[in-house]
């Protein structure tokens, strides 16, 4: 299975002069985790809800952009990138998601919960079909005659 596959599509961007407040709102009204950052038609970065400081950072979001929090250190992946290879880039690095890029573009987004929805599904590898073994022996009968002497 493939990124493509299991990628969000309509992924949300704000730019960097966006006020912290407005990206923090944007994020609970869609209840998304992630915000793509992008100038123009460049990625700039990518704001998390714990960049933003959660529930209990309204002191941190306070007069604050998307700039001064966001991280500027994306890491993206083409849409062809094997799930394996992205699940262990996202556990290596311990980041929440990877942005999946196609010509210098941003199509996608990639989280942690999308995998584990994949799991949930139970959408994993093809296991190979096994042969069905049957019994091809009899279990002996009890003899008919009962032994004599001392047990």
């Amino acid at each position: 299975m493939r990124v493509q596959d299991v990628m969000s599509r309509g992924i949300r961007t704000v730019s960097p002069s966006t006020p912290a407040e407005d990206a923090w709102t944007l994020m609970r009204m869609k209840e998304i985790h992630h915000l793509v950052v992008t100038e123009g038609k460049s990625l700039a970065g990518i704001l998390s809800d714990r960049d933003a400081g959660g529930r209990r950072g309204a002191a941190l979001r306070k007069d604050r952009t998307v700039d001064d929090l966001m991280t500027r250190e994306v890491v993206t992946v083409p849409p062809e990138t094997p799930l394996r290879k992205a699940a262990n880039l996202m556990r290596g690095r311990s980041i929440g998601c990877l942005v999946v890029v196609d010509d210098h573009r941003a199509v996608g987004i990639v989280t942690v919960a999308d995998l584990l929805s994949l799991i949930g599904r139970g959408a994993e590898r093809p296991v190979a079909k096994t042969k069905r073994w049957t019994l091809k022996h009899r279990t002996p009968h009890r003899k008919k005659t009962h032994p004599t002497g001392m047990w």
